[in-house]
């Protein structure tokens, strides 16, 4: 089974098709994109993503869906839930997730598609919470977790386990949105 495609006002997040190899290769290769990544990706890891994101979209009710504009139809990147497979303080969770090619950056598009993907996880999948982590570095995602909600609690920031020890990236915060009451 597949996940549903989700729609926002100027999005639609969607299966990956293998016209979206390309522009996420490319997206995993430019500096800006993945200034706060430990390293970019080559294209046998894009294409490693692309089919574990595949996977996961066909064996549950979701994962990263790629995501296009309603209006041009481009390939913008990937919004989504995922499952972490390491261990921490707040594992087994479930995450929200973007990363966008550097052109889409600054519309709200994150925004935008991470509310979408909020509202099918808490309405349709009835989950109860979602996290979100990252570098405290990268300031743009974190001021998109705000943006949709969720709260960090500064005691729960943890080292990054699949991060290498001392590495500039090894810290992380950790922000949570828990499902409103009913």
């Amino acid at each position: 089974m597949i996940a549903p495609r989700l729609k926002s006002e100027r999005l639609l997040l969607r299966e990956w098709v293998s016209s979206d190899e390309e522009p996420f290769m490319a997206l995993n290769r430019d500096p800006h994109v993945m200034e706060l990544f430990p390293n970019l990706l080559t294209p046998e890891e894009s294409a490693q993503f692309i089919t574990r994101s595949k996977n996961l979209l066909a064996e549950k009710k979701f994962g990263l869906w790629a995501v296009e504009t309603q209006d041009s139809k481009e390939f913008i990147g990937f919004i989504g839930l995922n499952e972490p497979t390491w261990d921490a303080h707040f594992t087994p969770c479930i995450e929200i997730g973007w990363r966008l090619a550097k052109k889409f950056w600054g519309r709200g598009f994150a925004t935008e598609g991470a509310r979408r993907v909020l509202e099918y996880a808490f309405d349709d999948l009835k989950l109860q919470e979602v996290v979100s982590f990252t570098s405290p570095l990268n300031q743009r995602s974190i001021k998109v977790m705000e943006k949709i909600g969720m709260k960090r609690n500064r005691t729960e920031d943890f080292d990054h386990p699949k991060v290498e020890k001392g590495h500039r990236l090894e810290r992380h915060v950790l922000y949570r949105l828990k499902q409103a009451p009913r």
